[in-house]
């Protein structure tokens, strides 16, 4: 049945949100008319609160049957979706624009940059229900609705927007999850995408609370023949790359990776970061070096033979976040850690550090020979771009880029073809680097008290 001009008013007159009865339809519509369209008379409006109970019954009956996509946007019918040899890509968790992770994936997929890969439906049950009205969820309303408007006409897909997996209909191309929300529901959510037709899953740092879920997770994709790969994008880093290739080249190296993020070294600032990335430093910030370390370095729990932490460079706190819950956690950290197997490397992460990792190498006698920045000069003119672009973001977005289209180029690919995802962290490798997050935190913990 079509929806008629003053049913499609008065649902508006009373919510912005659409919110079908169906299960398999997109719960949430965002509708941008010209208000004009929309006028209803003072007469309208007298006749409209005299409806019958029994007019009003089919009016409801009326709206609630429309099929949301038709009423999406005027463009919905020609949405652009995943075609043949791309993946159908599903965002697990967008967050707010501009801050959220999950977001910076969606442009760049939006922008075309992966050409392997299709966004075709959006998972935000936040922004899309309780978290509306709240801190970031007009951002993001406005941000959805902008996706079906001419001034999106340049994207290369035209994502649905959905409160829960269970509304996914069933794929149209191979698909993979990208799941960017809570690592506290990663567990559930994995278990949801799989069951929701999911070929793949790109897990986002550092994929579970916990080791013992993590490997649940691990458990659960195998037993359905779903790989897992992780979002840790050093791994195919242009710095990584040329600061191992420089050091094989150098008798007695010693490698460092540092990590650097632009949080205002205030207790405000590192308290909401605290709270928000609840998990820890060494779960959040610095697994990506972690994850280096498995996989370059040898480096388990049973292998390490050492760890020390560099007092003089540290530095532990424990602050209120929004909520009023104090958090304790490192704001700077750096270690060293001595294998059982004879390899050495060190880490340093710094919440407050500026925009730029890098890694350095030195020799035998501690002297410095080689340094590698991120982004370098190559690749400052994009950040540049970018900055201009979406001023508002967070600045480690842009730093690292060109790596984030790399993996999920790499993973869409491998959604597709089964072609290796090359350099691409797999869940085992998550999972090892988990168990090294968690017996680092209290050794580097007490060290620093």
């Amino acid at each position: 049945m079509k929806l008629s001009l003053v049913a499609l008013a008065m649902a508006l007159a009373t919510s912005s949100a659409f919110v079908p009865s169906s299960p398999s339809s997109p719960r949430r519509v965002v509708i941008r008319p010209d208000s004009s369209s929309l006028a209803v008379s003072s007469s309208s409006s007298s006749n409209a609160k005299n409806t019958s109970k029994a007019t009003s019954k089919k009016l409801e009956e009326e709206f609630e049957s429309v099929d949301p996509a038709a009423v999406a946007s005027p463009s919905a019918s020609a949405a652009k979706k995943a075609k043949e040899g791309q993946a159908e890509v599903v965002l697990v968790g967008c967050g707010a624009p501009n801050r959220g992770m999950g977001w910076y994936h969606a442009v760049q997929m939006l922008e075309g940059r992966c050409p392997s890969a299709s966004l075709d439906y959006v998972i935000e049950p936040w922004f899309l229900g309780p978290g509306a009205e709240g801190p970031g969820g007009p951002e993001f309303n406005d941000w959805a609705s902008s996706l079906s408007s001419d001034a999106s006409s340049s994207y290369v897909s035209t994502p649905a927007f959905l409160t829960s997996v269970a509304e996914l209909p069933s794929p149209s191309q191979p698909r993979v999850a990208l799941i960017s929300g809570r690592t506290a529901d990663n567990p559930r959510l994995l278990k949801e995408c799989i069951d929701a037709g999911c070929k793949c899953i790109y897990l986002e740092k550092p994929g579970a609370p916990t080791v013992k879920e993590l490997e649940e997770m691990r458990d659960v994709a195998a037993e359905k023949g779903v790989e897992v790969l992780m979002g840790y994008n050093k791994n195919v880093c242009k710095y990584v790359r040329k600061t191992r290739e420089f050091a094989a080249t150098v008798p007695g190296s010693h490698v460092t990776f540092v990590s650097n993020n632009a949080y205002e070294n205030t207790p405000e600032s590192l308290g909401e970061c605290f709270e928000r990335n609840a998990e820890g430093m060494l779960k959040n910030m610095a697994i990506h070096e972690l994850a280096l370390l498995v996989s370059f370095y040898d480096v388990t729990v049973e292998n390490i033979e050492s760890v020390t932490a560099d007092k003089e460079f540290s530095s532990m706190q424990t602050l209120p976040g929004p909520s009023g819950k104090e958090f304790t956690d490192f704001d700077k950290i750096k270690f060293t850690i001595k294998t059982k197997t004879g390899k050495e490397v060190s880490v340093a992460a710094d919440r407050c550090g500026g925009t730029d990792s890098y890694a350095t190498v030195t020799d035998a006698n501690g002297e410095e020979v080689f340094r590698y920045w991120m982004p370098d000069e190559e690749d400052k003119k994009t950040v540049q771009e970018l900055q201009a672009k979406y001023p508002t973001a967070m600045p480690y977005f842009f730093t690292q880029d060109p790596d984030y289209v790399t993996v999920k180029e790499r993973v869409a690919k491998n959604t597709v073809t089964g072609e290796e995802a090359e350099g691409v962290a797999t869940i085992a490798i998550a999972v090892e680097t988990l168990r090294v997050a968690e017996y680092l935190t209290p050794v580097l913990m007490e060290q620093l008290k």
